[in-house]
């Protein structure tokens, strides 16, 4: 069954439009950091201090097949990293996956993840550069990864609901 990723980086509103998608289409949304919450007791940050990165890694990518072998039609919200690694990006050109980066200019990220940073623990312990700076730093080293989706979505001045037509428009087509 057909599975609909939405991935791109923090503050780009993947669960946002994911949610508003399944709503629109019917379909059940994954949240994947949700649903590693869920199987490991515990959550992410806390998983990232008491087991690390890598095993953190290691369990999204065991999730995101989980989730992707599911017989039902579905719609996945990708955390920002997942793409970036256990070779995730290959998982969005699959057969039976359509993929959608939801990218967002810098400014437009900087300008969304300025009221969040006391809630995102990895803008916490950004201290030299700027956030803008950062944000373009990083994004900088995953644009290849995002770049791996079928489709790309800009997100810069549009609503929810104008890009949930925009993805709507694609699927049908």
């Amino acid at each position: 069954m057909e599975k609909i990723i939405i991935l791109g980086y923090m503050g780009a509103g993947k669960s946002t439009i994911a949610q508003h998608l399944a709503q629109e289409l019917q379909l059940s949304y994954y949240d994947l950091d949700h649903e590693i919450e869920k199987q490991q007791q515990q959550k992410i940050a806390a998983i990232f201090a008491t087991k690390g990165e890598v095993y953190f890694r290691k369990i999204e990518h065991q999730v995101l097949q989980q989730l992707l072998q599911q017989k039902e039609r579905a719609i996945i919200s990708l955390g920002g990293g997942t793409p970036c690694y256990a070779n995730n990006h290959l998982l969005l050109q699959q057969e039976g996956v359509q993929s959608f980066y939801l990218k967002a200019s810098i400014q437009t990220l900087t300008q969304r993840l300025e009221k969040e940073k006391e809630h995102r623990p990895l803008l916490q312990t950004n201290t030299e550069d700027t956030l803008e700076t950062f944000i373009a730093k990083h994004l900088f080293d995953r644009s290849y990864f995002y770049y791996q989706a079928k489709h790309i979505v800009v997100v810069d001045d549009k609503s929810v609901a104008q890009l949930v037509h925009e993805i709507t428009a694609i699927l049908v087509n």
